[in-house]
């Protein structure tokens, strides 16, 4: 959806008569708009509800592609700007939600899946990407392309929202479910963590303390240098989604298509990380993925910059590509440790996103009009190396609630290299697991899981044990 707008910005600029530095600042509007959401999502959605949440997303995304083809269609700036706005609105706000929920499938899964679900985005990005080059190809007006494209995607997420929401229930739903979570817990299993939190969530806003909860997020050191981390990831994929069709297009004399498609490149090679990052990170560990991630990227960016030919230029994107693919993935993962913040604290880290996406397009820009698009792009590796020097702080966190939101995930954490995290938010570390305790411990909490399963049947199961046991020592007494 995002991707079949930006693959033509091509055709808008070019409509508008937009020069770089224009450009950017009208990029801007973005930014700002997700940046004024991002401040109030978090306590919107513990508030109302993730499918509340969603439902108003997906409204916002219909009105942004609307007024995004009205605004070159008329010759309008401010509607192209107002569109841009508005969508961003609608990105931030969904963005919380989808997170939050994605992070508690993981948990429930026990093991890393959180970069497939960045993956079906890219799949969908890669699908946009190709439609706007087809649509380009062809010559279809942008009107018509995001008409069509808004409508289609404002339909199947109105239609997604019944089975996507499990964790992101409004508070007063969390305060009638806390009294009788009890009886829920046998049936959830995995997600007794969950339960818990629906509890907690209810105490907490009885407590008139929902919207100081979520705002103490931004005084966590861990959560703000988390948010560098998705600062750094976000400069570089936005950077990629905003500049790197038309760097094509205006560095190596391409036509729009072209752009597109090595657009199309960048974003599959994201999707093919991911879907293989999943195994990446649970054999090396969070820490390790995000340096070799940073290394990726930073030599795909000035492979990209410098490359003499359009082939080798198209190869650095690629590296580009699988660097930029799991830092947001991983940086998400690390801030939703503890279900309880999860939502407060994908909120703060989200807003560094929106920040990266605020400063990025009118610099950027200023930086194309004086060297070229495909020149600045190479800035972004300042970024990058801040990414790499931060890749500690993504540890997994090793306070009481983040071990028991894992579950058996706690004893695979604690022995990755070292990566073990702070009991707080500071530098303490734990000792990590040999391998064959490692493989014992889980296999203990998989058999100690069915037995607690089955022992939650109900009284019938309790009773059946203490009539057994004594019957047999009766057979063997002697009389």
């Amino acid at each position: 959806m995002m991707s079949s707008w930006l693959a033509r910005l091509p055709s808008v600029r070019d409509a508008l008569g937009l020069g770089p530095a224009d450009l950017g600042v009208v990029l801007l509007a973005g930014a700002v708009g997700a940046l004024v959401t991002v401040t109030v999502a978090g306590p919107f959605v513990t508030r109302f509800g993730g499918r509340i949440a969603f439902a108003v997303s997906a409204g916002l995304f219909g009105v942004a592609f609307l007024l995004l083809g009205l605004g070159p269609a008329t010759g309008s700036v401010g509607l192209l700007a107002a569109g841009i706005f508005v969508n961003g609105m609608a990105f931030s706000l969904g963005n919380v939600p989808m997170n939050v929920e994605s992070a508690g499938v993981e948990r429930r899964v026990g093991r890393t899946i959180l970069p497939q679900f960045h993956a079906a985005f890219s799949v969908g990005a890669v699908v946009g990407s190709l439609v706007g080059a087809v649509c380009a190809h062809a010559q279809v007006p942008v009107v018509v392309q995001f008409g069509v494209t808004g409508a289609v995607a404002v339909v199947w997420r109105l239609a997604a929202i019944p089975a996507t929401v499990h964790d992101t229930l409004p508070t007063r739903r969390a305060e009638q479910q806390g009294p009788g979570a009890a009886g829920t817990v046998a049936a959830l299993g995995d997600a007794v963590v969950d339960v818990e939190t629906a509890g907690l969530r209810g105490r907490l806003a009885r407590r008139g303390a929902r919207l100081g909860a979520a705002l103490s997020a931004w005084r966590e050191p861990r959560t703000l240098l988390i948010g560098l981390v998705i600062l750094s990831a976000a400069l570089s994929e936005g950077s990629a989604n905003d500049w790197l069709a038309l760097a094509v297009v205006d560095g190596f004399a391409q036509t729009e298509a072209v752009g597109a498609v090595v657009f199309g490149a960048f974003v599959a090679a994201m999707t093919v990380m991911r879907l293989a990052g999943t195994r990446l990170i649970d054999r090396f560990g969070r820490v390790a993925v995000l340096r070799a991630s940073g290394v990726a990227s930073i030599a795909g960016l000035l492979l990209f910059g410098f490359a003499p030919t359009l082939a080798l230029a198209g190869a650095g994107v690629v590296l580009w590509g699988f660097g930029a693919a799991l830092a947001v993935p991983v940086g998400i993962a690390a801030a939703s440790d503890e279900p309880l913040r999860a939502a407060s604290r994908v909120s703060v880290v989200s807003a560094f996103s929106s920040m990266a996406a605020l400063a990025a397009p009118p610099l950027l820009g200023l930086a194309a009009e004086a060297m070229g698009a495909r020149h600045a792009l190479v800035l972004i590796v300042a970024a990058m190396v801040l990414s790499v020097l931060l890749a500690r702080r993504v540890a997994p966190l090793r306070t009481p609630a983040a071990l028991a939101a894992r579950g058996e995930r706690a004893a695979d954490d604690a022995s990755r290299a070292g990566e073990d995290g702070p009991v707080r938010a500071g530098d303490d570390t734990a000792p990590s697991l040999p391998v064959g305790e490692l493989h014992r411990a889980r296999r203990s909490r998989r058999s100690t899981a069915r037995s607690d399963a089955s022992s939650t049947g109900g009284a019938r199961h309790r009773s059946r044990r203490p009539r057994t046991r004594p019957s047999h020592r009766r057979e063997e007494t002697p009389a």
